[in-house]
């Protein structure tokens, strides 16, 4: 009879065995496997953008104080001084040459040099700038020449005066008006020209120049070709009488 023999492991053959591991779950696995790509929130970027509307408001503000600070300075200086409008006014007039000329029986040509002399009165507490200005002869509202007055500067409370001279160098007028230009001076002995300018200026207020105020003047001058003078002088200044 035979015995039932059971078989021994021994204590090295069981060393040597491979150890199989259970699979660790797959959530687990992919939850290690993207660990490494969280980050926690950081507040730096929301800090520095509210620190850079902080300094923007800053900046606002403070330039809008000076601007308002400046207005209000220069608003007491002006309500101190109380700047008047120069007065321009033209003072003479005097005809160096004119002379009529028919060329064709329906026109006729036009020379004449006329010199003027203006006045600038300044009754301001600050000096006035003058601007260039510009002046038109004309006659039955055609230009026949134009003077020129250069700018400059007049302090307070003086007295100034500027001249021009206009120079008309044989002007062709046509039908109508070379006809009535010849009977005004052979028969009449009187020829009414305009003169016509725009006078600008600016008031300096310590280092500041004011916006520019206009003096219009507006003169219609009589003047005789056999005396080579002027007989009538009327001014207007911005449609005021003078």
């Amino acid at each position: 009879m035979k015995k039932n023999q059971n078989p021994v492991v021994n204590a090295t053959e069981m060393s040597t065995r491979p150890t199989v591991t259970a699979p660790a779950p797959a959530a687990a696995v992919n939850g290690a496997h993207h660990s490494h790509h969280y980050y926690p929130p950081t507040s730096s970027s929301s800090s520095s953008s509210a620190s850079f509307r902080g300094c923007c408001c800053c900046l606002f503000l403070l330039f809008s104080f000076l601007a308002l600070l400046i207005l209000a300075v220069i608003l007491v200086i002006v309500l101190a001084v109380k700047p008047k409008k120069p007065q321009f006014d033209l003072q003479q007039v005097g005809v160096q040459y004119m002379g009529i000329s028919p060329t064709t029986p329906s026109s006729a040509a036009v020379s004449l040099t006329i010199h003027m002399l203006f006045t600038a009165v300044n009754d301001n507490k600050v000096g006035i700038k003058y601007s260039e200005s510009k002046f038109t002869v004309m006659y039955r509202g055609i230009p026949l020449g134009r003077g020129i007055v250069p700018g400059f500067y007049q302090p307070a409370h003086s007295v100034r005066q500027v001249e021009t001279t206009i120079a008309v160098d044989r002007v062709s007028l046509l039908q109508t008006d070379a006809a009535n230009l010849i009977r005004d001076a052979s028969l009449n002995d009187r020829v009414e020209l305009r003169v016509e300018g725009d006078i600008g200026a600016k008031i300096r207020i310590i280092g500041f120049t004011s916006p520019g105020v206009q003096v219009s003047v507006d003169c219609a001058i009589v003047i005789s070709p056999r005396k080579q003078a002027v007989t009538s002088k009327q001014c207007g200044f911005d449609g005021l009488s003078v």
